[in-house]
């Protein structure tokens, strides 16, 4: 069967190879028609360590060219009951290189003249460090108040670097307006569904370092949902291929300061509904105001059992020390899930630590404490 982009809201379809970024019909993200086979676990143990090693999971085939070697992080236990996946130790320090490596090997073989991305900074660095190991011209676009250490590491990697006025939806705006210039491919983690197939293997990451089972629970900061959503299409493939009998409750954190999903989700609502005026938050890596897969998300969360929890600025200070003081220095987005659920006793539960201190460093003392 040939894999199309498929529009999960109107079943519009088209080749994975036009230059249709979005569907053309609704304007809405892309879904991937692809039936991914399962992944004999016994025989990994000899396989490549990149995200590869679960080759018939993916929807591009072998050998790739842009790997950096990208994903088998570790797995540390920090309490009994709650462990961490330190996918901060990726190439570009962030779990964003998973889905990076898809759209930059996807480019790659479409033979675009240009690849432009958008991004709060983790995501556009992964697009410009791939693009370059691919030879790719790059443009990334962020929002103006990046962390300077972002931009730095964008360009670092040769990309041309378009700071945007505004927040995070002006620089998507911005983006998109650019998507349709001919000759571009839109390396949207967004709305290109290769990103969410390469951030399926942080799943089945867990899976394999667990002996074929998965914890109880799993933990991801939302923003646009990429990391959420690619954990779904990978409990499911799992679970459909008889590889798992119990399927993890998926919980998801958002900062405080920016929560139109759990808003919604608590709200019983299936799409966003009026949520407060977003404010400035720590976690600028989630602080998305109108995730254009909401839909998806939410239906995501309470198909597998889970929940919507919220953290503070005050409870990301405390965890972004606490984690320092075990050793382990993420940036203040990455331990909005250990402020969460690092308490837990009652159940297993997985965390991502998804980007490294260094992109953001300690965030700020309160001002006002």
């Amino acid at each position: 069967m040939t894999t199309t982009y498929l529009c999960p809201a109107d079943g519009t379809r088209s080749p994975v190879d036009s230059d249709a970024w979005c569907c053309p019909v609704c304007r809405g993200p892309w879904d991937l028609d692809f039936d991914a086979s399962p992944v004999p676990l016994t025989s990994l143990s000899r396989r490549v360590h990149s995200l590869w090693r679960y080759e018939e999971a993916l929807p591009l085939p072998a050998p790739p060219v842009t790997s950096l070697g990208e994903g088998r992080t570790p797995l540390v236990p920090l309490t009994p009951s709650v462990s961490a996946k330190l996918d901060f130790l990726m190439p570009t320090l962030s779990f964003k290189d998973r889905g990076a490596v898809l759209l930059a090997e996807l480019a790659l073989r479409l033979g675009p003249e240009r690849v432009i991305a958008d991004s709060s900074g983790n995501a556009g660095t992964a697009v410009a460090a791939y693009c370059a190991r691919a030879g790719l011209p790059c443009t990334v676009y962020v929002p103006e108040a990046t962390s300077p250490k972002k931009t730095e590491q964008i360009r670092a990697h040769g990309a041309r670097l378009e700071r945007v006025p505004g927040d995070r939806e002006a620089t998507a705006l911005a983006a998109r307006a650019a998507a349709g210039t001919p000759g571009t491919f839109y390396a949207s983690h967004v709305h290109n569904p290769y990103f969410l197939h390469g951030t399926k293997t942080y799943v089945y990451e867990l899976w394999e370092d667990l002996g074929g089972r998965l914890p109880e629970a799993i933990a991801v900061p939302v923003g646009n949902g990429t990391l959420l959503l690619g954990a779904a299409l990978a409990i499911a493939e799992l679970y459909g291929h008889g590889l798992i009998t119990d399927r993890p409750a998926l919980i998801a954190v958002q900062a405080e300061a920016v929560s139109p999903l759990a808003t919604a989700f608590h709200a019983g609502a299936d799409e966003l509904v009026a949520a407060a005026e977003p404010t400035p938050t720590l976690a600028e890596g989630i602080a998305i105001p109108n995730p254009p897969r909401a839909r998806q998300i939410l239906s995501a969360v309470r198909e597998s059992g889970g929940t919507f929890l919220t953290v503070t600025e005050v409870q990301l200070r405390a965890a972004q020390l606490d984690l320092a003081a075990r050793g382990l220095f993420v940036e203040s987005t990455g331990v909005a899930c250990w402020a969460a659920v690092g308490g837990w006793t009652d159940r297993s539960v997985v965390v991502p630590l998804c980007g490294a201190g260094a992109k953001t460093g300690l965030a700020a003392p309160d001002p006002h404490v």
